[in-house]
């Protein structure tokens, strides 16, 4: 079979004549699949360290395993085994070791007497479309709470502070212009509390209250909650 003939995901980044043993005579491509899974397996390494991305390595074992695959069905053609089980190996461990973290980190993240929350439960009702706020998110009025997100980057370049405004994803903001007002929480951090801004995921302990009528930090009309909250990581 011609190196043209073969499917997409083994087509050559790199050609020469001689197998990969040295013997003379055999002309094979590398598999492009398994050095991507190569190198989605290191990248992943980051990805899980800075946003925990477990998709990262994922992309990386399907990568791994496509190679392996066209490998098997054209040994002739198509090398490129070795690093593409350093892919499967590499992403697999960092599958599972990534997904036993976040596992662990859920368990023990919540701290005593707070209730657990996200952004979700705050969005309009679709049964109470005529209420900008739902009924059950008026309930929290009051509560302690630990909810997760991102720093709005209206406080970008400011230093620390412990004020901002608190997004569900950083597309909200970043690629999807103004969030909406359920989709921000007015944060006041106390006891000594300040974050510099940064796209990583922020987790806050607090007191939320429930009112439309808040006033953001600019002092235009602002979001429908706001936390008196504590930086937990």
């Amino acid at each position: 079979m011609s190196a043209s003939a073969l499917p997409e995901s083994t087509a050559a980044v790199s050609m020469g004549n001689g197998s990969e043993d040295g013997s003379e005579g055999s002309y094979r491509v590398v598999s492009k699949a398994a050095v991507l899974s190569l190198a989605i397996g290191l990248v992943s390494v980051v990805g899980l360290v800075s946003v925990g991305m477990l998709a990262v390595p994922v992309v990386g074992l399907a990568f791994g395993l496509l190679a392996l695959r066209a490998i098997s069905l054209y040994p002739d053609e198509v090398s490129g085994k070795v690093p593409a089980w350093m892919g499967v190996t590499l992403s697999g461990l960092l599958l599972v070791s990534g997904a036993g973290l976040h596992t662990y980190t859920y368990l023990t993240e919540l701290p005593e007497g707070y209730e657990r929350y996200s952004f979700q439960e705050l969005q309009p009702d679709k049964e109470f479309p005529e209420l900008p706020i739902p009924p059950s998110a008026l309930e929290m009025n009051g509560r302690k709470i630990f909810i997760k997100g991102y720093v709005h980057p209206g406080v970008q370049g400011a230093g620390p502070v412990d004020r901002f405004v608190l997004v569900p994803d950083m597309g909200t903001c970043c690629f999807g212009g103004q969030p909406k007002l359920t989709d921000m929480i007015d944060v006041q951090l106390i006891n000594g509390h300040s974050l510099s801004y940064s796209m990583r995921k922020r987790s806050l302990k607090g007191v939320l209250t429930v009112d439309p009528r808040i006033v953001a930090p600019d002092g235009s009309q602002g979001a429908c909650y706001r936390l008196v909250a504590e930086l937990v990581r």
